[in-house]
């Protein structure tokens, strides 16, 4: 998982669990959004922005040089410390059956399949995979069923001398073997699974997997065998640098770049490398984005291409001393624009007795939010679409995407209101006095040995860019009680004067629209009388309503933090207090979301193609373990219900997709229902390329194709390509 700036993504979860049925106490649900619509999955947001270009028009030869977040502990996608450039480096040297589209969809690999599909269903399933007869392995050898039945052995779980940090799909297959001739390989399944396309993508060569030994510890520095367009050169960990060169054996279309030099940048650095013309592609944060993008020409026609909508703003017939050394310093440099295939969620702690374990004060919180006017926030001034994520499975564009954000129901304040006061919180009760060192109301840890305590205040005063934004828009409202916690909105205003101040970074003010209303019986009895002063502190059994929001302190997480902040604002509009605490980015996720330490948090979940066997361990429901802690698996907001495992189970072991699909949006909706998460926006994806560099930069859902990108033929944009090196 990710938020903004910091963090990592998840793998695929472990082991099915089989679940039963909620048998009573069932939310009565609307009916499914845009279920009389033939598709609601709709079209992705933003598509691509990467410069296509024929291949013709591209040039032969040349060194790409790639900012990535690190050089990977491993190659090995399947361990539990691969990250992201694994995961970059895995698509550009090794198999994959299946890769995404621009729309997050699954496609065939056309270089290693001529054909996959299920020949059988009865009374087992078997899938028919029917290889290019030119796909070999870098060292010569055919790929073929020995490479796939390794790796199902050792990713299927039952052998625990693998170091696997994933197996789902794997678990479910019975047999792996030759069809009628080598290019063929017939797998069997014991138990039916819809996601069978997630499989072997990639695949490792049966010296990779075949062992325990050359599984954990053969692939994790070195790749002495691939078969991709490009191999692994060299890996040079105190260069911190990855140097991929094109293979020899590629027999399909050859790269037409030379190399692919991958070097670990910080995000805080990158502009400067960019500048200094050690770089020619990298993903770069908003405030780099506007100095990059005064450099590039202003498009005639700004609608056609994303990066010609208003990142910058107005266009600036005078620049300041300051724009002008810029444009002169990232000349040859663009800004290119998508939405990442990730978005960001308020996260909502429902584990232990805190007052978010109780569902009505997490439906409250919902309903408190202006999810519309969050998302201009973070994505108007940056030119990209500011339409709300409605799914927590997929996202727009996607198979299984329908907004089912209806099954909580849009920005109510009233309603929230009536079901804080069903909850028993009251404006104006008696509050005891906390004694020193005692918590707001707030979750306690869960009951995995980890007590919630003060056992540190995180160091670290807010970067100068933060302070800027902070400065501005809440040092009237906003009053610090420490140098890492502040309550929102502690003064004498009211929470309507406290909220006219603009959201967008624009200086609009932008209203949002109201969605439908939730879902009957699943909020406050009607009649429920709302609080008389919203803005009153609300009290139970003598303890205020205030929940700890904690957020990252770096550099990189501003936006991150005034999101909480307006979240802030929008929930004492109802009597919700919330004490905002910084910590540092390194313990933000081990000692705070995955531990439980936490009331409201932000972070990311990437969307999967596969959402029945991806997303079922965030949403599946915790169980207690043999040692009497809490088996979490991925669900870190402790919210989960037995019938969302049911639908799980039955949307992965279907055949049929439409139905599977049908199963997966059932879940989303009381997914939604529960109020654990509240998925907010797409987050955005800008990328600082090279205005000659084709068929590469911010790719949105689609997978790269490595043996496409290149820099532009002398003329072709202009400028000349850059020469090796």
């Amino acid at each position: 998982m990710s938020h903004d700036g910091v963090g990592t993504r998840p793998g695929r979860g472990s082991v099915m669990r089989a679940a039963a049925f909620l048998t009573a106490g069932v939310l009565a649900l609307p009916v499914l959004s845009g279920c009389s619509d033939p598709d609601p999955a709709g079209k992705p947001l933003a598509g691509q922005d990467i410069a296509p270009a024929a291949r013709a028009r591209i040039a032969d030869g040349g060194t790409l040089r790639w900012a990535v977040d690190s050089v990977p502990e491993t190659l090995n996608t399947f361990q539990s410390d691969a990250d992201t450039t694994t995961s970059r480096i895995a698509q550009a040297t090794l198999p994959s059956m299946y890769r995404l589209d621009e729309s997050g969809r699954p496609e065939r690999n056309e270089a290693y399949l001529e054909s996959a599909k299920v020949v059988e269903t009865e009374p087992k399933q078997v899938v028919l995979y029917k290889l290019d007869q030119q796909a070999v392995w870098s060292d010569g050898r055919e790929i073929g069923a020995a490479d796939f039945a390794a790796q199902w052995r050792a990713l299927s779980g039952k052998d625990s001398a693998y170091w696997t940090a994933r197996n789902a799909g794997y678990d479910r297959i019975q047999k792996i073997e030759r069809g009628d001739n080598d290019l063929e390989v017939r797998v069997t399944f014991a138990r039916s699974y819809a996601d069978w396309q997630s499989l072997f993508s990639p695949l490792y060569p049966k010296e990779v997997m075949g062992t325990p030994d050359s599984f954990n510890d053969g692939a994790r520095r070195k790749l002495k065998v691939s078969a991709g367009p490009f191999t692994v050169r060299k890996i040079d960990r105190k260069g911190d640098e990855i140097r991929l060169t094109r293979n020899p054996r590629w027999w399909g279309e050859p790269a037409k770049l030379n190399e692919i030099v991958l070097r670990a940048v910080p995000r805080d650095e990158r502009a400067a490398e960019l500048a200094a013309g050690r770089l020619d592609l990298a993903d770069v944060d908003p405030a780099a984005a506007r100095r990059i993008a005064i450099a590039a020409p202003r498009p005639k026609n700004p609608s056609a291409s994303p990066s010609g909508t208003p990142l910058m703003g107005p266009d600036l017939r005078k620049l300041t001393p300051v724009q002008r050394k810029d444009k002169e310093r990232f000349h040859g440099f663009e800004v290119r624009k998508s939405l990442e295939p990730a978005y960001t969620q308020l996260a909502l702690n429902g584990g232990g007795d805190g007052p978010l374990a109780d569902e009505r004060v997490r439906r409250a919180v919902a309903r408190a939010l202006d999810r519309e006017k969050i998302a201009e926030t973070v994505l108007r001034p940056l030119g990209l679409p500011t339409e709300p994520v409605g799914s927590h499975l997929a996202l727009s564009g996607q198979a299984a995407y329908a907004d089912n954000s209806g099954a909580v129901g849009g920005q109510d304040t009233a309603e929230a209101q009536a079901l804080l006061a069903d909850a028993g919180w009251v404006p104006g009760g008696p509050v005891k006095e906390k004694k020193k060192g005692e918590k707001a109301a707030g979750s306690e840890a869960d009951k995995t040995g980890k007590k919630e305590e003060e056992k540190e205040k995180e160091k670290g005063s807010e970067a100068k860019t933060d302070k800027k934004t902070d400065k501005k828009t809440d040092k009237k409202t906003d009053k610090k009680s420490d140098d890492d916690t502040y309550i929102v909105g502690e003064d004498n205003k009211g929470a309507d004067e406290q909220d006219s101040r603009p959201l967008a970074q624009d200086g609009k003010q932008y209203g949002g629209k109201q969605l439908s209303g939730g879902a009957p019986g699943a909020y406050a009895p009607q009649g429920t009388a709302a609080p008389a002063a919203a803005t009153r502190q609300l009290a139970k059994d003598g303890k205020a309503l205030t929940l700890r929001f904690v957020v990252p302190d770096g550099e990189g997480s501003g936006t991150l933090r005034t999101v909480a902040d307006r979240i802030g604002h929008m929930l004492k509009r109802v009597g919700i207090r919330t004490e905002i605490t910084k910590v540092s980015d390194e313990s933000y996720f081990k000692d705070h979301i995955a531990s439980g330490q936490y009331d409201l948090a932000l972070y990311s979940w990437p969307a999967s193609a596969f959402p029945a066997t991806d997303a079922r361990p965030i949403y599946a429901k915790p169980v207690p373990a043999a040692d009497g802690s809490l088996n979490v698996e991925q669900n870190y907001t402790r919210v989960g219900t037995d019938q969302v495992d049911q639908l799980f189970e039955q949307a992965v072991s279907t055949l049929d997709e439409s139905e599977s699909r049908s199963l997966i949006r059932k879940a989303d909706s009381r997914i939604w229902a529960a109020a654990g998460s509240i998925p907010l926006y797409q987050r955005p994806q800008l990328t600082a390329a090279r205005t000659n560099l084709a068929n590469a930069g911010a790719f949105g859902f689609g997978t790269p194709v490595f043996e496409d990108m290149g820099f532009l033929k002398k003329g072709a944009a202009g400028q000349p390509a850059p020469t090796a090196s």
